[in-house]
């Protein structure tokens, strides 16, 4: 039978990857694989430049479009997929090799998951997780900053010339053909609670 697919979209620092684990844990690993959109960065140096010659790895071409399409279809065809983790650049973590096994529900999560031409129209369902902007700023400052080390400055820079542009370009137009929409403004229980039935319910 043909897998059920699930995309989940949203602006940086909006919860999409604390969903996605949350969702994770009612489901087991016959049940339900995860795919991450993060997973599929090109290398530093095939990554675009801004004016100022700071990286921006937030834009559409920052992703192997290709081989994460081919790794979806894979996975909807019954295959299991091994790729290399992707460690944002952290030279002191060892990639580790991440296997995708096919499952009956296929969750995709990223941000440029609904702009991705030949990867949108593969969802059954569309799920958008919407945050205020304040909110995401501070999440990602706290993500940024404190968990990857990265300097301030950098983070609000990268905030402000390459992420935001990038949402209102690239990813708030596609909230409005969301099947879904969650706010995360507080928590997202009620939102999981609802789609965690809704699965079990395919299942």
């Amino acid at each position: 039978m043909k897998p059920f697919v699930i995309g989940i979209c949203g602006g940086s620092g909006s919860g999409k990857t604390s969903f996605v684990r949350y969702l994770r844990q009612s489901f087991t690993e016959d049940q339900i694989c995860l795919v991450s959109q993060d997973d599929y960065y090109l290398p530093r140096e095939q990554q675009q430049r801004d004016e100022n010659g700071a990286y921006n790895f937030d834009l559409p071409a920052s992703f192997n479009k290709k081989k994460f399409r081919t790794d979806i279809n894979l996975l909807m065809e019954g295959k299991e997929v091994t790729i290399k983790e992707h460690v944002f650049n952290n030279p002191s973590v060892e990639p580790a090799l991440i296997t995708f096994k096919p499952a009956p529900i296929i969750v995709v999560e990223g941000l440029f998951v609904f702009h991705f031409k030949k990867v949108a129209p593969i969802f059954d369902l569309k799920i958008f997780i919407n945050t205020k902007e304040n909110l995401k700023v501070i999440r990602r400052i706290h993500r940024d900053q404190i968990e990857r080390g990265y300097p301030i400055a950098d983070v609000l820079y990268q905030y402000q010339h390459h992420v935001l542009p990038a949402f209102e370009r690239y990813i708030l137009p596609y909230k409005e053909e969301a099947d879904i929409v969650i706010n995360n403004n507080r928590d997202f229980k009620m939102g999981l609670s609802v789609v965690e039935a809704f699965l079990k319910s395919k299942l």
